[in-house]
């Protein structure tokens, strides 16, 4: 209330500084992923996606599972 911009009224206002050039984000490398597939007798097959340098706990925290028959191959896309 003293006239001044908060940091919120700058982010309000498209960025940090009236007229500026908005900020880019950070590039981030994706991680190389892998996928296991566990094969289940009597039961649908599945298919784990993870990141292929993890493993333990960070594994468990950072896995997707699909069934494998809504899994294709990238080249059937291409």
């Amino acid at each position: 209330m003293s006239g001044s911009d908060s940091p919120a009224d700058a982010a309000d206002a498209g960025g940090p500084s009236a007229g500026g050039s908005p900020i880019s984000p950070p590039r981030h490398r994706s991680p190389a992923l892998r996928l296991t597939v566990v094969r289940r007798d009597g039961g649908t097959d599945r298919a784990t996606v993870h990141p292929a340098e993890t493993t333990g706990i960070e594994r468990m925290e950072t896995w997707l599972s699909v069934d494998l028959s809504a899994v294709s191959d990238l080249s059937a896309w291409r």
